[in-house]
Parts: structure tokens; sequence; C-alpha cells
């Protein structure tokens, strides 16, 4: 999978918020916009109730906070990443006063966060600030206040209208006077509005700002949400990339305290600019399928222009500009070329170059049209990341990771040097001291839990497995499986080029297939040509209704092959199939191993049951959802569902809805839940429980899985009848995460062994929520999941909800081991990918009892 299929396939929200000139459709496009002043607050999401256990009079003075800070008046209406103010725990009247596990063995633990020290009594006092005659500039604002230095003091955040000290004023309401450059009087009205306790989310949003100060001050550059070191750049010259290291922070409310959560991050950006990148691409392809082919290539792609160091995403190619063309700025034309020289010193050599449209996601002054999309010049941005080529490629990904893939034991070094630097930096400390702030020195300490080892069952038999490998591909082999139907009528597909490694294939599934209980008969071999159309042809010709399983060896890892297989068998002649690339066979080595694994997916496509693990609770389904976006059907977004069907959760539903950009994801998905209707013919019951685990929710989107898609969910249970009320919980499951977690084994820094459970200091105080690291990993550090459970009322205790979860991430059927999240949500995720990546149209129903897409 590539990394931009993968980032879409989670969901992750694209874009920037940033500025740059010109526009494709209109010739009046707004100029780039001023950076934002240095002390500007960004809308952050209110928070409905206290954070944690304060007095009624500190929640008063939080909302009273929120009442003075009016995001119209400080011009920024920013996605709330962190989705604060989404107090969910409060309904929940079992966890209300403690949400903590009890089972498994106590485990000390260190994570990447550090306590924020404040002087005792510590208050921010915010101020409002009023001009006469009024100031529309902002920039003219400030100069006008700072004048004011020695009643002000040298501490003091301003985004225009709010004004930020840490002392107080000695009068309520102070007047000031200025006079502007051309000698207009200005009279400017100070009033305090309010005074702020540290856990106020004005104030956590203060603290933010502070410490981008700080970053910025560190000589850092802000990339995206990140910042980076542009001056200490590792460079790959082999491979023509280059890595700058940086770092993750967000300041938050915890569960204990208010704490800096920062992790290691790395910004990889490839030495060749796009126009470089397009000189070599029309040398492969020739000019007259050039345009396609470099739309098919770089639209999707992020770029980074160093003049401003920001990140643009390519949405379209202007094939009709130039760096020739003018744009409106102000009242006059300029070109892009004279632009970039004015405004940044820089040459355009290649007069003739197309441009770049990114469709910049930016809000428009108040009540004006929003500004148009910019327009980029090639020579003059950088491509990041890399391409699927380079991700194929193993010497490159190796090189890589010799520097991304850090230890646990570098990640701590590397966070415990970072904020060394803060504490050393004598400009970075006056900041901090002049607000009264500072860092605790080394990482937060916490207690975590290991939960005990799953017993596997298999057939009649039940086994063990070495817990801090999380695998058990050993132990299973040469046992039957729970059950596997007969494989009778089965093809096989071939190039001639293959036909020796579709025969070894033949002859090892044979020899595999007997101990794991699967009865194969012999397949009908099928030769085809070497390209497309004759492998759809033969499919056509060959398969029909009999046919239960279609194999299919092809020549290459080309996507238009398999899309090609998969459409067919998925839409129009609906069979379960499996594609094997001839390289994975031609090792005759590690023949018997493939072999396995081919067998074990076979039989699952087919409705094949592995596994189980124990699952205590009766009549329980439990639900995946998950989402992808899908670039090429006009950015669809793709919901996939897995509900399971029976006791041992080995039998699943699955279903897959198409919509249109914009559309709640859970719009179509409301139908699919007519797997409930599924379960009633399986069990000849409904479930009195159902739990939904909600893969694929960006940052900032909590808001609409609790105020939309736990409603929507209510009501399609609804529909199986008034009087049916089952126990429903929603959990969201996140597994983009900055948080670390580091565990002490044998005075060595580790990562943590799979099962480890953190509830408690680094969970939010507002949610019900908890961490879990159930998988192992070879090399780097370990990433937990995050579950935050939104919607409860199953009366769990908090164990048996942790239990649960970490349970079903031993079902999934493509891994012999643990995977990080719950099996349905990964089975969703596979759903969502295939319909998105290679199918682009709903799946045949006769396909919704099969896992075909593992």
């Amino acid at each position: 999978m590539t990394g931009r299929a993968r980032a879409r396939s989670r969901g992750r929200a694209r874009g920037q918020e940033t500025s740059a000139p010109g526009a494709s459709q209109a010739r009046e496009p707004a100029p780039p916009a001023p950076p934002p002043t240095e002390g500007e607050l960004v809308g952050r999401g209110r928070q409905k109730g206290a954070p944690g256990p304060f007095s009624a009079e500190a929640v008063l003075q939080i909302s009273a906070g929120f009442q003075q800070v009016k995001l119209g008046e400080r011009g920024g209406r920013r996605r709330d990443f962190h989705d604060a103010g989404i107090n969910t725990r409060q309904a929940m009247e079992h966890v209300k006063d403690s949400k903590t596990g009890t089972s498994g063995s106590p485990i000390p633990l260190s994570a990447n966060f550090f306590r924020i020290l404040s002087r005792p009594q510590w208050v921010l006092y915010q101020y409002h600030v009023d001009y006469n005659p009024p100031m529309e500039s902002r920039r003219l604002r400030s100069a006008l206040l700072f004048h004011h230095d020695e009643v002000l003091g040298s501490a003091r955040s301003f985004d225009g209208a709010l004004l930020f000290l840490p002392h107080r004023l000695h009068s309520k309401e102070t007047v000031l006077h200025s006079e502007t450059r051309n000698g207009e009087k200005v009279q400017i009205t100070v009033t305090l509005t309010n005074e702020l306790p540290p856990t106020s989310p004005v104030c956590l949003q203060f603290y933010n700002i502070i410490f981008k100060r700080i970053l910025r001050i560190l000589d850092m550059q802000q990339i995206g949400r990140n910042y980076y070191n542009p001056n200490d750049p590792l460079n790959i010259p082999q491979h023509r990339l280059t890595i700058w290291p940086g770092y993750t922070t967000t300041i938050l409310q915890y569960e204990s305290s208010i704490m800096l959560s920062t992790d290691v991050s790395h910004k990889v950006l490839r030495s060749e600019t796009v126009l470089e990148f397009m000189a070599n691409l029309r040398q492969q392809c020739g000019s007259h399928r050039f345009t396609d082919i470099c739309a098919k290539e770089l639209i999707g792609l992020i770029v980074l222009t160093k003049y401003n160091n920001k990140t643009y995403r390519i949405d379209d190619i202007a094939w009709d500009h130039t760096p020739n063309n003018t744009f409106k700025r102000g009242d006059q034309d300029i070109s892009f070329k004279d632009y970039y020289k004015a405004q940044y010193g820089l040459n355009i050599t290649d007069g003739n170059q197309v441009l770049l449209i990114s469709h910049v996601k930016r809000m428009g002054p108040a009540g004006g049209p929003p500004p148009g999309p910019a327009m980029l010049v090639p020579e003059l941005c950088y491509l990041t990341g890399l391409t699927d080529k380079m991700r194929n490629d193993f010497v490159i990904m190796k090189d890589l990771s010799m520097h991304t893939r850090l230890t646990p034991e570098q990640r701590e070094a590397r966070l415990n040097r970072f904020v060394t630097n803060i504490q050393k930096n004598a400009d970075a400390q006056a900041e901090l001291d002049k607000w009264g702030l500072n860092f605790d020195k080394k990482l937060l300490e916490l207690t975590g839990r290991v939960l005990p080892g799953e017993r596997i069952f298999q057939g009649s038999r039940s086994f063990d497995y070495n817990p801090s490998s999380a695998d058990w591909s050993k132990e299973m082999r040469g046992l039957p499986l729970i059950s596997a139907p007969p494989l009778n009528s089965w093809l096989l597909f071939h190039t001639r080029r293959n036909s020796n490694e579709a025969q070894s294939l033949l002859q090892n599934l044979h020899k595999v297939s007997g101990p794991l209980g699967i009865r194969i008969q012999r397949a009908v071999m099928i030769e085809y040509e070497d390209h497309q159309e004759s492998l759809l042809r033969a499919l056509q010709h060959n398969v029909g209704p009999q046919i239960e399983m279609v194999v299919v060896v092809l020549p290459s890892n080309r996507k238009d092959k398999y899309d090609c297989v998969k459409k067919y068998l998925c839409v129009d002649c609906p069979t379960p199939s499996q594609c094997v690339v001839s390289r994975t066979l031609s090792r005759p080595q590690t023949l018997m191993t493939v072999a396995t694994k081919i067998a074990l997916q076979i039989a699952c496509k087919m409705g094949g049951e592995l596994w189980s693990v124990e699952i205590p609770l009766k009549h329980l389904m439990i639900v995946g959802i998950d989402c992808y976006h899908d670039i090429t059907a006009g950015k669809r977004s793709i919901g996939a569902l897995v509900a399971s069907l029976n006791q041992g959760m080995s039998r699943w539903y699955s279903k897959c809805v198409l919509q249109h950009k914009g559309q709640e994801i859970m719009d179509g998905l409301k139908m699919a839940l007519s797997a409930l209707k599924d379960y009633l013919k399986f069990n000849n019951c409904l479930p009195s429980r159902i739990i939904v685990y909600r893969d694929g929710v960006g940052d900032g989107q909590l808001h609409s899985v609790v105020n939309y898609e736990v409603s929507q969910i209510m009501d399609s249970i609804k529909s199986m009848g008034h009087d049916y009320m089952p126990k429903l919980s929603v959990v969201v499951v996140k597994k983009r995460l900055t948080s670390r977690f580091f565990a002490k084994i044998r005075g060595q820094v580790a990562n943590p062994p799979p099962g480890t459970v953190v509830d408690s200091e680094v969970t939010r105080p507002e949610w019900y929520d908890y961490f879990i690291v159930s998988q192992a990993v070879r090399s780097g550090s370990v990433s937990p999941t995050h579950y935050n459970v939104v919607y409860d009322t199953s009366g769990l205790k908090p164990d048996h909800m942790q239990r649960l979860t970490y349970k079903l991430c031993h079902m999934y059927y493509n891994w012999q081991g643990i995977i990080r999240v719950p099996a349905p949500c990964q089975y969703a995720h596979k759903l969502a990918f295939l319909v998105g990546q290679s199918i682009h149209r709903e799946p045949n129903v006769h396909l919704d009892d099969l896992l075909f897409y593992l």
C-alpha cells in the first residue's frame, strides 16, 4: 500500500492552511495573506464542562472565559485537532468515578509527556482592547498598543482584539494614547474582562502559542502542524533525499495535570523540484501521452515551497498558465515571475513551465468571497514523501529507516535532549520566565498493566503462544482448523512463463492442506496471454456459478491486472479469488510457508473459520467501521461495515457503500446494519449487546461521531422493531497517535510488551478512554492504539471493555498473531481499501457473508 493511499484509507484530513499568489479561474486572485501576528490565538473547540474535578467557581470562570473569546473578532476559524470540549464521560454513570481497569500485572512505564510547571496561584489576565477611531489593520493595532511597554510590560500576547498578560494592570480600565505615522491621534481602552485559571481552555491555547514561540526561538520551521530543524538535515545523497528532523508538540489538560506531549517527527524531502520531475517524465514517456501521465503522477502529491516553508497539495495543473501570466496584487497587475523576484528575491529561469493549482483551505475576509486557489511554480516546489517505486525499493527504505525508525532508547534520548535544549537556551528560558512557566526536566513516569495472554482455540485443540512475540504461526502448524469448506471445483490461471510456479503452488497446496483439515481437489489449470484483455477473456469464458474459488498467478504486481481480476470477480461474477505474484512463488525455500498462508486465505474467503479466543459475553455482536477516500471516482468516500455473526467471532458480514464528498459516512452505512437481519438468520435471535468500533476518525472529527453517528446507529437499531433495545457501546479507535510508552526491561529502555494497557495519567479527564499496546514490533518503537468509548449503555466494567478489545486483536485471520486494532476494524479497512483502490463499485451481495477481500 502506498503512503498516500494508506493515509487516505485511514481517513486522514488533507491540505494545509496556507496562502500563495494567484488563482486559476479568476484573473483577480487574493494576494498572499499576511502572516498571522505572533500572539494570534486560534479557535479551538469549546469546553462544555470542566475538564476535571474543579470547583463550581472554576467552572464558571472557564465558561465566562469562553464567552469573552469571540472567534469572529479574532479572525481565526481553525479546526480543533485535539477534539477539546467534547465531554462524553459525564453521561456514563458507571465510569464517572473511575475508568481504570484492574486485571493484569503492573508494569512501570515512562511516556513522552512533560509536566508544565507554573508559579503557585498562576493566573492569566485577559483584556479587551478598543480603538477610537477604530483601526482596521491588525498590524497597526499591535504597533499602536506596543508603544506602551512601560504600562504593559514585556510579557504580552495580543491577537488584534484580546490582550493576555501575566500580571494585573493597576485599574480595571486603562486608557492609553498613541499616534499613527500620519499624525492621527488614537485612544486605546484596555479593559480587564477575565482572570483565567491554568486549566481554562483559553489558557491551554495560550500555552501552545507560547511554546510555538519557543520553537521559533530554537530556529525551527513550521511545516504543516509540526516544527522541523532545517539546520540539521540528514542527507541521503545516493537516493536524492533529505530528512529534516523535528517534533510534534501539543499542550493539553490530561488526567492529572497539564502536560506537553511531544514526539520525534521526520519530514522526507526529495532533492528534485517538480520541474525536474516533469522533465524526466517527458523523456521517459514522450510528448503525446505526457499530459495524462503527468497529471496522474502529480495530482495528489504534497510539495514544499522552501521560500516560505509551506506545504501544498497539487489538485490540478494549469496547462494554459506560465510564470509570465499576471494576477492582481492590490490595485496592480503583476506577473508571477516579478512577484517572486520582488517578494522572495527568486529568479524563475524557465518562463514556459506550466503552473500547479492547489485548492487552499483558507477563509476569505469576513463577508468577502473566498480566495482563489493557489498557483505554484514547479521550479520552486520540492517534492515531499516517497513515490510508490521508492516504497517498493528495499534499499531506499532500509537506508531511510536507519535515520527515521528509532529504537525506544534513541527516541527517549532525543526527547530528553529536546527539553534540555529548551532549558539551556537563554532566550527560550527568558520567554518562559516572563510568563512564570517551565517544564519538568524528565519524562513522565506512570504505571501500566500487562493483560494476561489469551488461549487460542483451533478445532478440538487449544494452545498458548509466546506473549513477547505475539505470534502463533509455529504453534498452529499441523493442527486442523475449526472448519473449512471442501474445495471441489476451482481454477488456477497462469501465463506460459509462470506455468512452473503454478505447478509448484498446486503441489504445495496439496501438501499443506491435509494437516489443516482443508480438502482440496485438483484445480483446472488455465493459461492466459500476458495482457489484461486476455486475462479478462479467460475469466469470462471459464468462471461460472459452479466455481468455488479462482486463483490467479500474476507475472508482476502491476495494478491494472489485479484490478481487472477483482472487478470482474467481486461485481460481475461473484466468486472468491486469490491473486499471487509469480516472484513470491519463485523461492523454493519459502514455498511451503507461502502455500500455508494461501491455503488459510482460501479457506477464509470461502467461509472457513481458522481459530478463536474465549469470548464470555453471550448474544454479542461486534461491528467494525472504517472509511477510505477514493481519489479516482470523483473524491468519493467509501464506508465499510463488518459485523460478527457468531459467538466465536469467526464469521463476519461485510457491507460497503460509496458516497459523495461531504456526505456523512453513516448515511450510507445505516442501510448496512441489515447485518442485524443476517445475525437473526444465523442465530434465530437478535443480539442483546452491540459494540461498534469506529476507525477512520480524523483529528477534529470526534464531534461528528458523537453528535451525528451515534444517533444514526441507534435509529437503524430501532428499525428492527420499537421493542428491540440492545445495550450499545460506540468506541472510536485511533491509530495515528503521537503518544509513546517506554518500559525498563533488564535495565534497558524497551518497548512495552503486547497487552500493555494505560488508562491513567495520560488519558483525558473528560473522556472514557484507554491505550492498548497489542502488537509486537521487531524494530523501532511500538505505537499504542487509543480507544475512546463515546457512548456506552452496556454497563461493562472498564476492565471487561479493555479485555474484550484486546481479545478482538487476536481474531484477524490474515495474520497468525496479534494486530494493532480489533479484527473487525482491520477487516473493514481491507474492504474499503479494496473497493477504493481496485473495484470503485459496491461488491455483489452474494459475497456479503464471506471475507472475500482478505
